[in-house]
């Protein structure tokens, strides 16, 4: 029991010395990241793509990265946009972590993005413990998903700044209990906003993306009752340093290929809520990217 509390604790201490750095870095080049959790299925690349098309139309310098297991299907959708897309295959990991977040960055993210979304793993329980540096956190949940989704997922739905629900649309055909979900969420997280939304409808249509840009341009965000203690932030020298330097411009090039930073290894144990360990698969560690209408694919 020990060794597994030690291991977790060193692993998210790590992590949120790096997503530190890494919101440092973004804030300092004007950059905010929005990072976007939900269960697969609950329409999220879908409401995403609208809101990517919508800022583009606007002239507001956005970019995008998608996460997932496997296939390149997310980020193609995304790339209909036309902003700059990138797609990271993390090959069995369940969650992104801000280390390897920041590698895929560097040498990519253009210069002038003013927001950046991440659309993380499709998965509400791995995600919920890990800090990407974000300006923004957005918990997602569809009408189909139940009224109690944010009591059976407490972290992911507590730690929220926003939650959206998404495929309005179709709420009356499921028998969506609006009034009891949001009573779930306030349970959980007392204030949050909950906006609706439906892609397919246009309910909503540029509401995340207001938000995301008043967060970046410094309006009070939602601070969630509940804290985790293992997100504090530790120093490098409590053995936790994080590599700097991840979020150059794409003007700055570099070799097409981005390594872990150092000492990050791989293969070795995590642990996540619930007290259970897994091991990382060794990454690829290649990347191709072309210009910024088109895909970059990645591995982790």
């Amino acid at each position: 029991m020990c060794r597994v509390v030690d291991l977790q604790q060193a692993v998210l201490a790590k992590n949120d010395a790096c997503a530190h750095t890494l919101r440092e870095d973004l804030a300092a080049r004007g950059t905010a990241l929005v990072n976007l959790l939900s269960s697969p299925g609950s329409g999220k690349t879908a409401l995403l793509e609208r809101e990517l098309t919508l800022a583009r139309s606007r002239g507001i310098p956005v970019a995008a990265l998608t996460a997932d297991l496997a296939t390149e299907n997310d980020a193609v959708r995304l790339a209909r946009s036309g902003v700059p897309v990138k797609q990271v295959l993390t090959d069995g990991l369940c969650h992104l972590e801000a280390e390897m977040l920041g590698g895929h960055l560097h040498g990519w993210l253009p210069a002038d993005t003013r927001l950046l979304f991440i659309e993380n793993v499709g998965n509400l329980v791995c995600p919920a413990s890990y800090d990407l540096g974000e300006a923004l956190r957005i918990v997602l949940a569809s009408v189909t998903e139940g009224e109690d989704k944010p009591l059976k997922y407490p972290t992911a739905f507590g730690l929220a700044h926003l939650v959206v629900v998404t495929k309005m649309d179709i709420a009356e055909a499921v028998s969506f209990d609006e009034k009891e979900f949001r009573a779930n969420v306030e349970r959980i997280n007392p204030g949050v906003e909950v906006v609706l939304t439906s892609a397919r409808g246009g309910e909503g249509d540029g509401l995340m993306l207001d938000r995301a840009l008043a967060a970046r341009d410094g309006a009070p965000v939602h601070i969630p009752v509940m804290t985790r203690k293992s997100h504090h932030v530790h120093d490098a020298e409590d053995g936790q340093p994080c590599d700097e330097g991840h979020t150059h411009a794409a003007g700055h090039s570099h070799a097409a290929g981005h390594s872990h930073a150092a000492g990050h290894s791989h293969n070795e144990e995590h642990t996540h809520a619930g007290e259970h360990t897994h091991a990382h698969p060794a990454p690829g560690g290649h990347a191709h990217t072309t210009d910024p209408d088109t895909v970059a694919s990645s591995r982790s």
